[in-house]
């Protein structure tokens, strides 16, 4: 896995072992993240829940994100997000929290707003619908957060309204589904 463009462009990410652990998102599902937000990410704080090695963050960092806020509670992915981030030397630009995503919510509830939030749960642990519930009453997520969800292609998407968000878009690849959401 490399960084595609911007600052890092071309430098290659270590990623954690076993796709029990962490699922990275492939080049082309990535690009198709950034090519849909590209004139949205300069400047903007980003807030990386399931963050993994942590390549969505640092590919947006690369493209001119101003911070990244990366959430991960596996040990051997916070120790790979750990070195993408000092090898691409953007440990200064991110905050690591090494914390379960609820605790992480709840203590980011109240601070600094989030431009985009990514997040790429385990597809089997069906969280989705408790994150957005969350991140509906918190006030750094506001109508003007874009949040972008990855999930399977065959998750059932009609908890989206329920949570207080409406979907904008869904790019569909083959195994999996990129969902821009903001919220109502």
């Amino acid at each position: 896995m490399r960084v595609i463009t911007g600052k890092a462009r071309g430098t290659r990410l270590v990623t954690v072992s076993g796709n029990d652990i962490v699922r990275p998102t492939g080049e082309k599902a990535k690009e198709g993240i950034f090519s849909s937000i590209q004139f949205d990410i300069e400047g903007r704080k980003i807030l990386d829940l399931f963050a993994g090695s942590g390549a969505i963050s640092i590919e947006a960092l690369s493209r001119g994100a101003s911070h990244a806020t990366l959430v991960e509670n596996n040990k051997n992915a916070v120790s790979c997000i750990k070195d993408n981030l000092k090898f691409t030397k953007f440990s200064d630009e991110a905050t690591l929290m090494e914390t379960d995503v609820m605790a992480a919510l709840y203590k980011l509830g109240g601070h600094k707003e989030f431009d985009i939030v990514f997040m790429d749960p385990p597809y089997n642990l069906e969280i989705e619908a408790q994150v957005l519930k969350t991140m509906n009453n918190m006030a750094s997520v506001t109508e003007y957060t874009t949040v972008i969800m990855e999930a399977s292609l065959k998750r059932d998407l009609s908890f989206v309204e329920e949570c207080g968000f409406r979907i904008v878009k869904v790019k569909q690849y083959k195994t999996n589904q990129h969902i821009f959401l903001t919220k109502k």
